[in-house]
């Protein structure tokens, strides 16, 4: 989606939209968020955090703010206002205003929101975690992803050195595991070569070497944090980790008989978005700039994954069949729980990924707190109780 200059008139009267914008004095830089003048304030821990809303991006916030940080962020203008993993941060969440967080309306395609953005915000920190992160949907927009993921990486850093603002700002970039792809070795870590498997993990690599790249060359602070999966109840829905709680949930409920997987031997290194946000921001505490695997050290396969998900409620799947014909059946019942659909198979399978975060531990003293199983049942908990509420959820 691309930005759009701020605009009251086509705003409909009593819109969440709208509430927001009247509420928190919207001005012509096109400033959406809670608080006061930013300008006024005592400013010595500012972060800016494109993708905010994201999963990734309301932990972070949420615990910057806890650190009594003053916190901005960047939001795409839609017709929609999908705030909904951070309005809790509000001092009033009703209204969308009060606390020590503000919106602005922004796009990493368009270069000169950036850089008004943080010519007006003079931030200490910026978080780049905007993206198109889905990997099968990168198949199918593969240019707008190189358009985010990559030149959008690019326009950020620009946008600071056109701020004149590279000696005072640290960068973050989320970078991820998916570079490794088709790994050439087990566990990864920072000097593992990468060989990316998707239109996402070559847009990723780009956005890594680029930033490498200005802090060699500008002397600027900025590095990558190489996350492997890492989920939560914020997850979103077209992930499989979530597709999965979702949809055992409903099956509890009796909303739901079976639902479709693609790949179930693919293994991940999963974690809990919550710890690895804290990673983020140790990163960006250090003196001097680096990059940094964030992992548990540990795999599951998208069926262990499954299993797990069913022993929560309560129930045991077992497998049936060979390929594309396998499925997963609850085994009191005998009712099919779990089928395969080839459309949800990658072009290129990337079957194995498991990180090595020796160094995040070493230097940053940084580790997991969450396990697997805890992971599973914070997921499946929090989606029981959304579809009791709401059950088209």
């Amino acid at each position: 989606a691309q930005a759009t200059k701020m605009s009251t008139n086509d705003e409909a009267t009593g819109s969440k939209q709208a509430r927001l914008s009247n509420n928190n004095h919207k001005d012509s830089n096109g400033t959406a968020g809670a608080g006061g003048d930013a300008t006024s304030k005592t400013r010595d821990k500012v972060a800016l955090i494109t993708g905010i809303t994201g999963q990734d991006g309301s932990y972070l916030a949420e615990l910057l703010l806890k650190k009594d940080y003053e916190v901005h962020g960047i939001i795409r203008r839609a017709s929609t206002f999908n705030t909904t993993r951070i309005e809790h941060l509000y001092a009033d969440p009703a209204a969308h205003k009060g606390g020590k967080m503000k919106l602005h309306y922004g796009d990493m395609t368009d270069s000169s929101s950036l850089v008004k953005i943080i010519n007006m915000v003079k931030p200490t920190e910026i978080y780049n975690l905007a993206a198109q992160s889905h990997v099968k949907v990168s198949f199918d927009l593969s240019e707008y992803t190189a358009e985010v993921d990559a030149v959008g990486t690019l326009r950020i850093l620009d946008a600071i050195r056109t701020c004149g603002m590279e000696k005072s700002v640290k960068f973050y970039q989320a970078s991820t595991s998916e570079l490794y792809g088709k790994v050439v070795e087990t566990p990864q870590n920072e000097q593992t070569p990468f060989y990316p498997r998707s239109p996402y993990a070559c847009a990723k690599m780009y956005g890594f070497w680029i930033v490498i790249n200005y802090r060699e060359a500008y002397d600027m602070f900025a590095c990558n944090g190489i996350l492997f999966n890492h989920e939560s109840p914020r997850r979103g829905e077209n992930f499989v980790t979530r597709k999965i709680t979702r949809s055992v949930a409903k099956i509890l409920l009796n909303q739901m008989e079976y639902f479709e997987l693609g790949n179930l031997d693919s293994k991940r290194d999963w974690g809990h978005a919550a710890d690895y946000v804290e990673a983020m921001w140790m990163m960006l505490q250090r003196e001097t700039p680096a990059d940094y695997v964030i992992a548990t050290g540990e795999t599951h396969s998208v069926r262990e994954f499954v299993e797990a998900a069913f022993k929560h409620i309560g129930r045991e799947i077992v497998w049936r069949g060979k390929g594309v014909e396998e499925v997963g059946v609850e085994r009191n019942t005998d009712i099919v729980r779990v089928r395969i659909n080839p459309k949800y198979f990658r072009p290129t399978e990337v079957d194995l990924l498991l990180g090595d975060a020796s160094k995040a531990r070493r230097e940053l003293n940084w580790q997991p707190k969450v396990s697997f199983l805890q992971l599973v049942s914070d997921m499946m908990d929090a989606d029981i109780e959304l579809m009791k509420k709401n059950p088209i959820a």
